[in-house]
């Protein structure tokens, strides 16, 4: 697998301090029918505000992972002004755990690559968005990562889909900020 390098070009013009952002996005097939339409519309909704916010649209740096019966990172760390998001279908089961700890290791790669091209960065961010219904052991990567939040080294973004999203399973990743429901969500 290969990963991308910081574009040099990118860093002379835009010395913008970077926040990687790993979207965690759940295409198991729970999410079949509106839920999967649901998140479909809310990740544009999301990439649409980060593009409208001025400092958001030059900082954030995105990658993105799916997990519905295989962990897939389906866009790996870029600008946002480049980043175009393929229509997703639900399918397979719902590795939740293995997913969160692939961002894990996505995230602190790209750290150690800032920090190697001397790019300065700001806390990254995690957004999980699902239904909370995973296939797989998922409460020590819900540990790690709310260690991580309580000492300050990542924020998550918890965002549960459709009716039904067991919003208990998203606070197990989220110890200081409450999951919220796609429906209706204001990204801004």
């Amino acid at each position: 697998m290969s990963y991308m390098k910081i574009d040099e070009d990118d860093l002379a013009t835009n010395p913008t301090p970077r926040v990687p952002i790993c979207i965690l996005l759940d295409t198991s097939s729970s999410m079949e029918g509106a839920p999967i339409d649901e998140l479909n519309e809310g990740v544009k909704l999301f990439i649409e505000a980060l593009k409208m916010d001025e400092i958001a649209c030059y900082s954030a740096d995105i990658s993105i992972i799916t997990f519905g019966g295989d962990v897939d990172k389906i866009i790996d760390f870029g600008p946002i002004d480049e980043l175009i998001v393929p229509t997703l279908e639900a399918s397979g089961y719902t590795p939740m755990g293995e997913a969160a700890e692939e961002g894990l290791k996505n995230l602190e790669r790209r750290k150690s690559e800032y920090k190697n091209e001397m790019v300065e960065y700001f806390q990254p961010w995690m957004v999980l968005m699902t239904d909370g219904q995973p296939t797989d052991e998922y409460e020590s990567s819900a540990r790690k990562i709310s260690s991580l939040i309580q000492d300050k080294k990542m924020t998550i973004f918890p965002i549960g889909i459709g009716s039904s999203a067991n919003m208990d399973v998203l606070n197990e990743f989220s110890p200081l900020r409450a999951p919220l429901k796609l429906q209706g969500l204001n990204f801004k």
